[in-house]
């Protein structure tokens, strides 16, 4: 117990908060006094030195030293009142300090009172003034402090960084009574890889000082390193933790291709695989050998072939005699996985099936009982798999594929039979490597970035209004050239607040306008999945020339006729989403053209977009690798928008920032990997604080940590 209060004291007693603001903080998640400790400041304010009369610039925050020499009240007629305080300022000169309505103000200074003022500085065009300055009253002979940063923290509405700031210099008190789950050593040997030579991380206590009232950027920038590194090493325990006793708990079957094996597979492929996919082929090779668990991570870029990957590790599978799931995330793109493996594999003996919701019911149970006897070797599926009624004879590998579009308790489902079936997780959403480390600490990265020779180039392109007309000729002309087309919007109908138009009025503006005379179609998320189907087949075998979509044709769409894509509302989507939606195009023979429309309103013609939409817009254009796009969407949106927090589980950090601390974070996997290898189960009473930390932070992460 520090100063009345304990770590546990409800945030309305805290001095200065009370009753009627206690739900003002505990909107920010306040609601203990310990919680004040933990709500780091977002930013800092440089504080100036004191300064003269001379040096007072209009509009600028400035701090003053001066002596009260007058105290005044006024009133309005409209019954507002104002407190002035004028001060003679050091070095001469005067500043008036005016606060309305706080009579109270009138109280808290007297004449001849030596205080520091901290405020905008406005000129009255006679004298300068301060309004609602900050006021710190010094004794009479006491220096003005030195200059220290000030923290800015987040904040709600109703609170100000007074009445927060004051809260926590209640609380800092408490400091001193939490426990530390850093050993020193821990801290030294971080402290020693970040920078060589220097003293270890802080101890919490000084931390939560240092952070809080930091002396200078030095201080507040070596408080904040400990927090990070903290946060990052606690989450890669715990990824670390349930890795090595998931493999320990569930044997996984040993699946070997032999060179037989291996030869006969690669003779299925009806191309020559990259160095890139023959690098990774052999990784799931050896992965899949270990009666340990394969838990990888495939990323590639749009066109680098991961399914061919995926074909080789479920046909290693089936010929050792288990079978193989190929998970997808809509229907559309499991029958189209379904079509190309039953193609790829036409006259061999392995038995592939497909297994979505729309299915008749008698036929579904037709297809579990021959499934769950073992008669079916490869079952392409949705979140059907996922039913409980759906049962593996002898399951030896699951492939996921674009794996942020399953939640992170679905991709689980299906770790529930006594042996654990491999798992390849594939996305074609190129993720920075930061972003991995924290959604897929567990999981070894394999990554696709080589190009199968003779794939084109996509040229993209920002349309301004005065090209559209030009635009639509062009994909004319592509069409009669013997090309398909895409138009696609963000929204499937038109938002008449923002004036948007959405798919269905894309498709009825150009069917009779500038595409009129073409074979145009429409394909969007609402209609059922046998219309979905109809017109994707239709599609893929040339009856349409230009389909409309929404973004349901984001995700490993494949037409190799498809040269010509135009985006409306480009600024609208994300830098990994448009790169996605450009995959769609030049997948054959043909070059691909991609034309990105920025935000109109409605019919005007006159884009609404901001300058700084545009200027990314032009900057994907130019960019064709999409792991550097992938860096560029972190920096600017966040890890959050990139993936989506809510269905992929990311963690919210209280400090740290994956995109700002990559450093840091592989630091803290490294020596989490090193504390697990030594003491898998933290038992060890040197750990048993880091322990309760991993337990309390990220224990509902844990049991799934391993597929994300």
């Amino acid at each position: 117990m520090t100063n009345g209060l304990e770590f546990n004291t409800p945030i309305q007693f805290v001095p200065g908060v009370g009753a009627p603001r206690a739900a003002m903080f505990e909107r920010l998640g306040i609601r203990k006094a310990i919680d004040l400790l933990f709500h780091f400041p977002r930013s800092y304010q440089e504080v100036s030195e004191c300064k003269s009369i001379l040096e007072l610039e209009e509009g600028v925050l400035a701090t003053v030293v001066g002596v009260v020499v007058d105290i005044d009240s006024r009133f309005t007629f409209e019954g507002k009142s104002s407190v002035g305080v004028l001060l003679a300022v050091d070095g001469g000169g005067y500043v008036r300090c005016t606060w309305f309505n706080q009579p109270f103000r009138r109280e808290a200074y007297s004449r001849g009172q030596r205080v520091l003022a901290r405020g905008v500085v406005k000129s009255t065009g006679v004298a300068y003034q301060m309004r609602h300055p900050e006021v710190t009253i010094l004794d009479a002979d006491e220096p003005p402090p030195p200059p220290r940063p000030r923290a800015v923290y987040p904040l709600t509405e109703g609170l100000t960084q007074r009445m927060l700031s004051s809260a926590i210099d209640a609380a800092l008190p408490l400091a001193q009574n939490i426990e530390e789950a850093l050993s020193e050593e821990i801290r030294r040997d971080a402290a020693m890889i970040l920078k060589p030579g220097s003293d270890p991380l802080l101890p919490i206590d000084q931390a939560l000082q240092q952070i809080h009232q930091p002396i200078d950027m030095a201080q507040a920038d070596a408080a904040r390193l400990r927090f990070v590194f903290q946060e990052f090493f606690v989450l890669q325990l715990a990824l670390a933790m349930h890795r090595y006793a998931y493999q320990q708990e569930h044997p996984a079957p040993s699946i070997e291709a032999n060179a037989m094996v291996h030869t006969r597979i690669l003779k299925r492929f009806p191309f020559a695989l990259t160095d890139d996919q023959r690098k990774v082929i052999e990784e799931v090779r050896t992965d899949m050998a270990k009666t340990v668990p394969m838990n990888r991570l495939l990323q590639g870029d749009v066109g680098t072939g991961k399914t061919a990957v995926a074909q080789y590790a479920m046909l290693s599978a089936v010929a050792n005699q288990h079978q193989a799931v190929l998970m997808a995330p809509t229907e559309l793109l499991a029958r189209q996985h379904s079509k190309k493996l039953q193609d790829q594999l036409a006259g061999s003996r392995v038995e592939i099936a497909l297994l979505v919701s729309s299915m008749p019911g008698a036929e579904k149970r037709e297809l579990l009982q021959r499934i769950a006897i073992g008669t079916v070797d490869i079952v392409v599926g949705t979140q059907a798999l996922l039913s409980e009624q759906v049962e593996f004879a002898k399951l030896g590998v699951v492939v996921i594929d674009e794996q942020h579009r399953f939640g992170v308790q679905q991709r689980a489902t299906l770790r529930t039979t006594r042996t654990a079936p491999h798992y390849l997780v594939m996305t074609a959403t190129p993720i920075p490597r930061t972003l991995a480390l924290t959604l897929f600490g567990d999981l070894d990265v394999s990554t696709l970035k080589q190009r199968p020779p003779g794939q084109s180039r996509v040229q993209s392109y920002v349309l301004a209004p005065e090209l559209m007309e030009r635009w639509w000729g062009f994909v004319k002309q592509q069409v009669q050239a013997g090309r398909q087309a895409y138009v696609v919007a963000p929204r499937v109908e038109s938002d008449d607040e923002k004036e948007i138009r959405g798919a269905v009025q894309w498709w009825e503006e150009l069917r009779n306008g500038p595409l009129e005379g073409l074979r145009v179609e429409l394909l969007h998320g609402r209609m059922d999945s046998q219309q979905k189907q109809s017109v994707l087949e239709r599609f893929s075998q040339g009856s349409i020339d230009v389909l409309v979509a929404s973004t349901v044709i984001e995700v490993g769409i494949d037409v190799p006729n498809a040269a010509v894509m135009t985006i409306a509302d480009a600024d609208r989507l994300g830098l990994a989403q448009l790169h996605q939606l450009r995959g769609r195009v030049g997948r054959g023979k043909h070059a691909g053209y991609v034309g990105l429309i920025p935000t109109v309103g409605g019919q005007d013609p006159v884009p609404q977009s901001d300058p700084e939409k545009i200027q990314w817009l032009e900057q994907f254009a130019k960019i064709q690798d999409g792991f550097e796009l992938a860096e560029i969407d972190l920096r600017r949106r966040g890890p959050g928008e990139i993936i989506g927090t809510k269905q992929t589980g990311l963690p919210e950090f209280r400090i740290a920032d994956i995109s700002r601390d990559e450093q840091v974070l592989i630091l803290a996997r490294n020596l989490a990997c090193q504390v697990i290898a030594k003491d898998p189960e933290l038992k060890s009473p040197e750990h048993a604080r880091l322990l309760r930390q991993v337990v309390a932070k990220h224990g509902k992460l844990m049991p799934v940590g391993d597929v994300g």
